[in-house]
């Protein structure tokens, strides 16, 4: 395959018959960004050096930062060791903050907060709905011992995109300080300082910029960075000491993984080649238009109001039909070549399907063709959910 059809639709099949993951990451990548993690790299080495230094760059680069403010530093591991990073490293061991959930992601974000002895407010929306402005600011003006905030971008549990403007503004407008978890935003819906204010954020190689998992990195003002020395309670997740010795070294403090960096960077050239975020977007955007619309079509409810869809993963309510089971409806799916996720709801059962990674909205028809023929193969009649389900959504929601 050459490397213009790479880069460009139509999108190639996953490699060796792979079905396509519709998940929140890990997710379905182009054969470029795999076939770049044939080479063995030196952690060591000039090269590999030159490679870390060019990732920060791109990185920083999709931020839009004209004053230079911010910085950009890798962390291994999953996106939540990045969040544990970011929450141990920038919050001072005697501030407390205010964590907002609509979701298990929140709500990961706060038994953080406990494990590493921060203390914490809790504002818990539940599934359906996202924290807004004014609930931020009320909470804020109430105690005036919040000195930081963390908001979800993209709740994936449920699939909400958060109005990170609106909680940005109610922060600033009273002295406090931002932290975003952008795990499963970043790359596809904006994100910039010059019209969004954060201290710092997080998210992961392997959501929208469409790399492979093992590691993250987080995006940070310089000032924060700075002030950040002796915060952490870990050695292995010091924000501070890795960008440190990145500015001293260009090396990463432990093993970086090696080949996922190289897959990163095939990734972000293919992210900059496509139009950036905004076209990385727009994609996701038509991707989960002609999933809903087909999906709703079959019968099926999302567990969202459309104002609130996000382009990256959708929620539906299973059926009521007794003869849905979705343990069958995943292994049908599957062998008709697309794993999808469990939903993680805690009123109602669910199911989630992504809408990002290598593919586009000819692959989502297929997607609403196999979901179609599942049903009929169970012996479905209808993909409408249980009355109770409709009736907890339309109640949360008034």
């Amino acid at each position: 395959m050459t490397d213009d059809f790479q880069h460009n639709v139509p999108f190639e099949a996953p490699a060796l018959g792979e079905p396509y993951l519709l998940t929140p990451g890990p997710l379905t990548t182009a054969y470029a960004v795999k076939k770049a993690m044939l080479r063995d790299w030196g952690s060591w080495d000039g090269d590999f050096r030159e490679m870390t230094a060019e990732l920060r760059r791109r990185l920083l680069a999709m931020i839009e930062d004209e004053h230079g403010q911010y910085d950009c530093v890798p962390i291994q591991g999953s996106g939540s060791f990045c969040v544990e990073a970011m929450l141990g490293s920038f919050v001072p061991r005697d501030s407390k903050v205010l964590v907002l959930a609509n979701g298990a992601y929140g709500l990961r974000a706060a038994q953080t907060m406990e494990y590493i002895g921060r203390a914490f407010t809790l504002i818990d929306k539940g599934d359906y709905l996202p924290p807004r402005g004014s609930e931020v600011a009320a909470a804020l003006d109430a105690d005036p011992a919040i000195t930081h905030v963390i908001a979800i971008h993209c709740e994936t549990s449920s699939g909400i995109l958060n109005p990170i403007s609106e909680i940005s503004e109610a922060v600033y407008s009273r002295g406090r300080k931002l932290l975003v978890d952008s795990m499963s935003a970043f790359g596809a819906v904006a994100l910039e300082p010059g019209k969004i204010r954060f201290e710092a954020m997080v998210s992961s190689a392997n959501k929208c910029i469409e790399g492979v998992p093992g590691f993250g990195f987080v995006i940070a003002k310089k000032s924060e960075l700075e002030a950040a020395k002796g915060n952490s309670h870990s050695l292995s997740l010091d924000i501070h000491a890795q960008w440190a010795t990145m500015q001293k070294t260009g090396q990463w403090r432990f093993t970086p993984p090696t080949h996922v960096v190289a897959a990163f960077l095939e990734a972000l050239k293919m992210h900059e080649m496509e139009g950036g975020v905004a076209a990385r977007g727009e994609r996701y955007a038509r991707n989960r238009d002609v999933m809903v619309g087909g999906m709703r079509d079959l019968g099926f409810e999302t567990l969202l109001a459309n104002q609130w869809l996000s382009p990256i993963i959708v929620t539906f309510f299973c059926p009521a039909d007794e003869a849905f089971v979705f343990s069958r409806f995943y292994e049908l799916m599957k062998d008709k070549g697309f794993i999808i996720y469990p939903g993680k709801l805690t009123v109602v059962e669910s199911f989630r399907v992504g809408c990002i990674g290598r593919m586009d909205e000819h692959v989502m028809r297929r997607v609403v063709d196999a979901a179609r023929q599942s049903l009929h193969e169970m012996g479905v009649t209808s993909a409408a959910p249980p009355s109770a389900a409709l009736d907890e959504r339309a109640k949360l929601a008034a």
